[in-house]
């Protein structure tokens, strides 16, 4: 994965994507991106000869580079740092061309402030694509981080919960073929189209935990079919019959939920659409047609390894503690029904202040050049960078600017103002602002920013901005407005789905309702965990809504699919509705528990990265999962499911 991208922040038809295009045809020079380099010393100050012959000889560099435009020296600021020294550097190309291009322009300066300064001055580059890219460099390295804790606690989870060694083995192979064959699809992607950090992330946790889980299903329907004695070949035929239906089902769902994130105009959100797809095709694929072959093959140590305190107990008429609990939710239905929404609407109370945002993650860049590059520019009062970019009818006079530039210069906010024409068609303004380009004072600037120019310029004059803070606002506007449409797509795609699987009306109304519930609850969580517990403080992520909601509803129709296939299963048999779902949980119980365990440990892998979003995300799924798994499906479906008795199955025009 050498092509790995960070991933993207463009928005496209956005205003800050609309200045950037205005400025890169009326300045070219200017380039589509703004970036800063920054030079620092620790023992020269920036007006000594020395210093100025290593900035000359790093501009000399990179203006060599077809890739660059413009290069000029910003003005010292009141408060600057009397060793540190910015110049803004005008790049060329799209996205990905900007992305790839950093490692050289970034190797040539460092090359030519070395051999000019003889090692006393350093630089790097400083800019919101750079910012994201030093992502991308920790994210193969946290992969692997958490592969290493999160793979053998869920094979220990494997083999105590299905006792042998063996059996075990069976859902680690497919797992791990999965992941394999994901990785190999998505390098092979990534020589046609970019692989962002973000969508390896997730496509290898939800292969991983999908693959465990779907054959975790196929398994334990196997060993049923072996056990009421059936020859191992004819078993693994009646497994994926079977269970093989439940499992294809469930990856529909997925991949429904998955493609509801390609109606949000952010290509970020596209790259997690494909992953989710990807995900659940390659996984569907292992399960139905490795693990069959696998359970014939290894049918004779499926046994081997047993653990010895799991060895089955002498025979006993009591009925197992978690059997007559079920019982007795069959008995007072309303009172469980009442008590689990309680729990979860008191869960999800705390997600009533929820707050929102998008920034740069200072922890995962910690230590590195950029991390310590954007500390000195937000101390140094140059922190964010915005181009104003001011179209105007062809070969008339610049866009008259004194009175705006005159109110910036008298803002304690603004450090530093200029003004560009390009004599035809656009005047630029370029503003450097003291406050952090993703901080609420930077948002605030931009808003006041817009304002004052809407009262100052012209009247009708057209208005964009462009810069760290406009992009990171137009992507996270984005997102927030995709949701919606997410949302709409999902609920009437899976409930469409659900009616095909069960014909019936209710069950999918009821499990839109119960996965609303659970997604409330678990932002709930979060927004206890990340954001009020202190010493945390920190904004949920504004792009998690769209990453929890779509992966947790479609995990949460899974776990629905599981247990009310069986509880349909026996009610299509014997009409029995109380019956059915004292069946359904008894059969279900087990796997549901042992597969949302697997699968609240995979995603709980991604607490153990350096990324604030990833740790954010696998908390949120994880938390989701064990809920869906105890709270809703072992209480609050059960008891709605034994509330309704026959009315569950009722479809117009249906017999039921």
């Amino acid at each position: 994965m050498q092509r790995l991208s960070p991933p993207s922040l463009e928005v496209p038809g956005s205003r800050s994507a609309q200045a950037a295009a205005a400025i890169a045809r009326g300045l070219p020079e200017l380039g589509t991106e703004q970036m800063l380099l920054a030079f620092s010393s620790e023992s020269l100050h920036a007006d000594e000869p020395r210093f100025q012959q290593a900035m000359a000889a790093t501009v000399d560099a990179l203006a060599a580079r077809p890739d660059i435009g413009a290069l000029l020296p910003l003005p010292d600021t009141d408060g600057g740092h009397p060793r540190h020294a910015y110049v803004l550097a005008g790049v060329h190309g799209d996205e990905l061309t900007r992305q790839r291009n950093l490692p050289g322009q970034l190797a040539n300066a460092r090359h030519a402030v070395r051999q000019a300064s003889a090692g006393t001055v350093s630089v790097t580059i400083v800019g919101v694509s750079r910012a994201f890219a030093q992502l991308a460099h920790t994210d193969l390295a946290d992969l692997r981080s958490m592969e290493a804790v999160t793979i053998p606690v869920a094979a220990l989870l494997l083999v105590f919960g299905l006792g042998t060694v063996g059996a075990a083995a069976v859902p680690l192979a497919v797992g791990g073929a999965a992941i394999t064959t994901a990785t190999g699809a998505l390098a092979a992607a990534a020589t046609l189209t970019p692989v962002d950090s973000t969508m390896l992330t997730y496509t290898l946790t939800m292969s991983l935990g999908l693959g465990l889980d779907y054959t975790l299903l196929i398994l334990l329907r196997y060993r049923q079919a072996r056990r009421a004695g059936l020859a191992p070949a004819a078993a693994a035929g009646r497994a994926t019959a079977t269970a093989g239906s439940t499992v294809t089902w469930c990856g529909a769902v997925i991949m429904v939920t998955s493609c509801a994130l390609l109606l949000v105009g952010v290509p970020w959100a596209h790259s997690l659409a494909l992953a989710g797809m990807l995900a659940a095709l390659v996984t569907l694929a292992a399960a139905l047609t490795l693990a069959p072959a696998l359970l014939t093959l290894l049918d004779r140590r499926l046994h081997w390894g047993q653990v010895p305190r799991l060895r089955p107990a002498p025979h006993t008429t009591r009925q197992p503690a978690w059997l007559r609990g079920a019982e007795h939710l069959m008995k007072r239905p309303g009172r469980y029904a009442l008590a689990a929404v309680t729990v979860l609407l008191l869960t999800a109370a705390p997600a009533l202040h929820l707050r929102l945002g998008l920034h740069y993650d200072r922890d995962a860049m910690a230590g590195t050049d950029i991390g310590t590059g954007l500390a000195d520019m937000e101390r140094d009062g140059v922190a964010g960078l915005t181009a104003l970019a001011l179209p105007h009818p062809g070969h008339t006079a610049p866009v008259d600017t004194f009175a705006l530039g005159r109110a910036l210069s008298a803002d304690p906010r603004v450090s530093v103002s200029t003004v560009l024409d390009n004599g035809r068609d656009l005047t630029v303004m370029l503003i450097a602002a003291r406050p952090a380009p993703d901080s609420d004072a930077a948002a605030g600037f931009q808003r006041d920013l817009h304002t004052l120019a809407g009262r100052l310029l012209p009247a009708g004059q057209q208005i964009l901005a462009t810069g760290p803070t406009a992009r990171l606002t137009d992507l996270a506007h984005g997102a927030l407005d995709g949701l919606w449409r997410v949302l709409a797509a999902v609920l009437l795609a899976s409930s469409a789905l659900l009616l095909i699987v069960f014909r019936s009306l209710l069950i999918p109304l009821k499990a839109l309702a119960m996965n609303l519930l659970c997604v409330c609850a678990t932002f709930g969580l979060l927004t206890v965990v990340f954001q009020d517990l202190p010493g945390h403080g920190a904004d949920i992520n504004v792009l998690l809504p769209l990453i929890v909601f779509t992966i947790v509803f479609g995990l949460s129709l899974d776990y629905e699919v599981f247990l009310v296939h069986r509880i349909a299963e026996h009610y299509r048999r014997d009409r029995d509705n109380t019956a059915a779902v004292l069946h359904g949980l008894r059969h279900t119980a087990r796997p549901i528990t042992l597969a949302a365990a697997i699968m609240a440990v995979t995603f709980g892998g991604l607490m153990f990265t350096r990324r604030l979003d990833f740790q954010q995300g696998g908390f949120a799924v994880a938390a989701a999962i064990v809920i869906d798994a105890t709270i809703i499906r072992m209480v609050l479906v059960p008891s709605l499911m034994r509330l309704l008795g026959h009315r569950n199955w009722w479809l117009p025009g249906s017999r039921h």
